[in-house]
C-alpha cells in the first residue's frame, strides 16, 4: 500500500521572526482564539458531515473540507510557534542609538522620511514600517543622529531623529 504524500509535508518548514510588538502579539492572540473556537470546530464538523457521504477516495467535498481544516490546523501551530516563542520588542525612548522597535527619521535626498524598525512579521514599507533584517534595517542599527548610513552605494540616508 502505497503512504499517501499530503501538500503540507511538502512545504518547507520556514524559519519564524518571533520579534513582535505587544499589539502584534494581542492580535495573533485573539485570531488564535477564533480560529480554535469557531472556525475549527465548523470545519471539523463539515468534515464529520462529509465522511459519511460516501468514497473517500471519490468524495471532492470531503477532500476539500480535509485541506481547509489542514490549512486552519497550520495557522493554529504557526500562531502558536509565534506566540509561545514571542519576543516582545520593547522601545526605548532615551536611547540615543538605533535598536528594534526605534522610530527614525531619515533625509534621503532632501526629504524626510521616518521609519520604525520592527520584526519581520509585521514590515510594511509603504506605512514606514521595515524589518531589522532588511538592508536598510541592519544598517541603521547601533547608529546614532548625525551618522549617514549607505546602502550598496546607491543611496546615502542621513539620521535626522531617533525616538
Amino acid at each position: 500500500m502505497r503512504v499517501p504524500i499530503r501538500r503540507s509535508d511538502k512545504i518547507p518548514t520556514e524559519k519564524i521572526d518571533t520579534k513582535i510588538t505587544l499589539e502584534k502579539y494581542r492580535s495573533l492572540s485573539k485570531t488564535l482564539e477564533k480560529l480554535k473556537n469557531e472556525i475549527r470546530p465548523k470545519e471539523s464538523e463539515e468534515v464529520k458531515i462529509l465522511s459519511t457521504t460516501g468514497d473517500y477516495s471519490e468524495n471532492a467535498g470531503y477532500q476539500a473540507a480535509k485541506a481547509k481544516l489542514r490549512r486552519t490546523n497550520n495557522k493554529i501551530s504557526k500562531i502558536e510557534y509565534i506566540l509561545n516563542r514571542a519576543d516582545i520588542i520593547e522601545t526605548n525612548t532615551k536611547s540615543d542609538e538605533i535598536q528594534i522597535g526605534s522610530l527614525v527619521k531619515l533625509e534621503i535626498d532632501g526629504k524626510i522620511k521616518q521609519y520604525q524598525i520592527l520584526g519581520s512579521a509585521e514590515t510594511d514599507p509603504n506605512k514606514g514600517k521595515i524589518s531589522y533584517i532588511s538592508p536598510l534595517g541592519s544598517s541603521l542599527l547601533g547608529k546614532k543622529i548625525g551618522e549617514f548610513v549607505s546602502i550598496n552605494n546607491l543611496k546615502k540616508y542621513k539620521i535626522v531623529e531617533i525616538k
